[in-house]
């Protein structure tokens, strides 16, 4: 595991990790812009691209970038590697909350490990805010009862429904769904995005977690089954853009749902959620994601170049939308498809 700065200790807080993901970003970015570039336009999804074929000035911006990340981390760069060779660069995984930091403080995700391609280096980090976030909604129970009323001096038995919110637990789903596939939980979840979706996505979580919003993922990829057992507003089984069969199933997910994992309680996670809502409304376009459904499904977050997207959020629609957003209104419980 890399050290990360003086007393080597791995830990680092959210204002810290955000400078070193900006960083961070510049050797990511530069080497995805390479990979597509000599990819050409209208590659397919599943090509790679041999490093060897760089040419020498993408590579010396790379270079450039991995120099800084090297000096802010206290140690020399390293030459780049040969074609297969680990490197040291940016891989992400949760830890710990400083000790000194407030009880609430969200797990920082820490720069570990090695990494031998840009994909690998997205999807850690991408896997890295999904883990740290927890899969609980809440939904509502509403019962319906007959009950007594008085009205002029009358007595009359009315039907009143009754509402209470009832949390459920789903961190159980996506293991579920996994296990059947025969997949990892990261190459389920995450794997099964579309590559562009997680470029989209990756950056708009690293603003997001650098404006302090605290971003977590409570679901990703999820094929029919995945779609079969969740509850709440959601597409027919086959037809999710999260990842059903007619939409191209594995490896083309199209959509994320999105939370804070910034407070304690269930309370302050909401209101957190929806300052983070608000942010991808007003900024999510400048990163090429945005939501669909408003607040009939708030979590809910897809590419604004994608075709839910565009069906749901016509242009004059979505400027529209972005000045109602001071004011969402509460999401149902039961709207966000879990």
């Amino acid at each position: 595991m890399a050290q990360l700065g003086p007393g080597g200790d791995g830990m680092m807080t959210p204002r810290r990790f955000a400078t070193l993901a900006a960083l961070f970003g510049a050797v990511v970015f530069a080497g995805w812009a390479v990979a597509e570039g000599l990819a050409g336009s209208g590659s397919s999804d599943t090509e790679t691209t041999d490093a060897a074929s760089m040419t020498d000035a993408s590579a010396a911006g790379v270079a450039d970038a991995a120099v800084a990340v090297a000096a802010l981390l206290g140690s020399s760069p390293e030459p780049l590697a040969e074609e297969g060779t680990p490197v040291e660069v940016a891989t992400l995984s949760p830890a710990d909350p400083v000790p000194d930091e407030p009880r609430n403080a969200v797990p920082a995700i820490e720069l570990v490990d090695e990494c031998l391609v840009v994909d690998t280096c997205i999807e850690e980090y991408l896997w890295a805010v999904y883990q740290r976030t927890k899969k609980v909604d809440t939904n509502k129970v509403v019962e319906r009862r007959k009950v007594a009323v008085k009205k002029k001096g009358k007595t009359r038995t009315v039907v009143k429904s009754f509402t209470t919110l009832v949390d459920q637990d789903f961190t159980w789903k996506d293991p579920k769904a996994a296990e059947r596939t025969g997949m990892s939980m990261k190459e389920y979840v995450i794997g099964g995005m579309d590559r562009g979706f997680k470029l989209k996505l990756f950056r708009a979580l690293r603003a997001l977690d650098e404006a302090g919003l605290a971003p977590g993922i409570t679901s990703a990829f999820r094929d029919n089954y995945r779609q079969s057992i969740a509850s709440g507003l959601k597409a027919a089984t086959d037809r999710s853009y999260h990842g059903g069969s007619l939409r191209g199933g594995y490896g083309h997910g199209m959509a994320a749902d999105l939370v804070s994992v910034r407070g304690e309680t269930r309370g302050q996670r909401w209101i957190s959620s929806e300052i983070l809502w608000k942010w991808i409304d007003a900024h999510g376009q400048e990163y090429g994601v945005g939501r669909p459904y408003l607040d009939r499904d708030p979590p809910h977050v897809a590419p604004t170049d994608g075709k839910e997207y565009t069906d749901r959020r016509p242009a004059v629609k979505v400027q529209h939308a972005k000045s109602k957003i001071t004011d969402p209104k509460p999401m149902s419980a039961t709207a966000a498809a879990n």
